[in-house]
């Protein structure tokens, strides 16, 4: 399945304040199909406005000619930031494994972000530290100014990189508008302080963690005892051979999990919407997506 081919729906938690003649349902007044209310009419508005069913319901009600005018909510673009962490532990494993490979995973979901926001007809902006301690940042400004048609980014962040990314989002000027979809592509494994996700979350941005973990080795761990398990290096790609103890593998599937269901509690907490990958299958991927977004219409719907 061709990556360019396949999208979601963005799905915000709000209205939109965005940019103009977009796909999405705003907070504002203005062009749309999305109806916010009614009123009388006042010299000026125009005629196509007018609801004529119900202002003949009126006019009869009253003996006179009144005239209604139904209000809606303008149509915005969305605007998207894609967060990566590129961390070299973020390179592992290659595709031909048979477990996650993250790097593959990385360019798939930030690839279908980007997409389903053009289809959305939004403007989608990204950021890494793939360099080291210099930051890469796009703004979502324009479809013209593609951050997808340059050369593959490096896995030479820091450790902090997600903290980073954060950090620099805060200090933008003019600072990134409320219901801005900050998409944050990483394993978590190093995770942010919360206070950076609260920060996030207080400027009214749709924060979405994108969790990339593979689930033998990161949200739990196998009873490898007794055998020689190989270990990449993150930094050089060199390979080592480790052998577990049935206590030493214990202990690291206990604290795989326990690491899991804390990020599971702190999404929750702060009332994010998180996107599980286990997989660098695109449609699996877009089914992930996919399932996203249809629970945030059911919420939508409910609330």
């Amino acid at each position: 399945m061709p990556v360019t081919e396949v999208v979601f729906p963005l799905t915000p938690r709000r209205r939109l304040i965005g940019l103009s003649f977009g796909g999405m349902r705003s907070a504002r007044r203005g062009p749309g199909s999305d109806v916010a209310g009614s009123r009388q009419y006042r010299p000026g508005d125009n005629i196509d406005t007018i609801d004529w069913a119900a202002s003949a319901r009126l006019s009869s009600a009253r003996a006179t000619d009144e005239f209604i005018v139904r209000e809606r909510f303008a149509e915005e673009a969305p605007r998207v930031v894609i967060v990566c962490d590129r961390r070299p532990e973020m390179q592992l494993f290659p595709s031909w494994l048979p477990w996650l490979s993250k790097p593959e995973a990385v360019r798939i979901c930030a690839l279908m972000i980007a997409d389903s926001t053009i289809a959305a007809r939004g403007y989608s902006g990204y950021l890494d530290f793939a360099d080291g301690d210099e930051v890469y940042w796009r703004p979502p400004r324009s479809q013209h100014d593609d951050w997808r048609t340059e050369a593959p980014r490096p896995f030479g962040a820091p450790q902090d990189t997600i903290s980073r990314s954060f950090v620099h989002l805060f200090e933008l000027r003019p600072s990134l508008l409320p219901g801005t979809f900050v998409f944050v592509v990483s394993d978590f494994v190093v995770e942010p302080e919360q206070e950076l996700w609260l920060r996030a979350v207080e400027r009214r941005w749709d924060v979405v963690p994108v969790v990339l973990q593979d689930p033998t080795w990161e949200r739990t761990f196998p009873d490898v005892s007794g055998t020689m398990v190989p270990v990449v290096e993150p930094q050089t790609g060199k390979t080592t051979f480790l052998r577990l103890s049935k206590r030493e593998a214990l202990e690291r599937r206990r604290a795989n999990e326990e690491r899991w269901r804390r990020l599971q509690r702190t999404f929750a907490l702060l009332d994010l919407d998180p996107v599980s990958i286990s997989t660098n299958n695109p449609a699996e991927i877009l089914e992930a997506f996919t399932l996203w977004a249809e629970q945030r219409m059911y919420w939508r719907v409910r609330w």
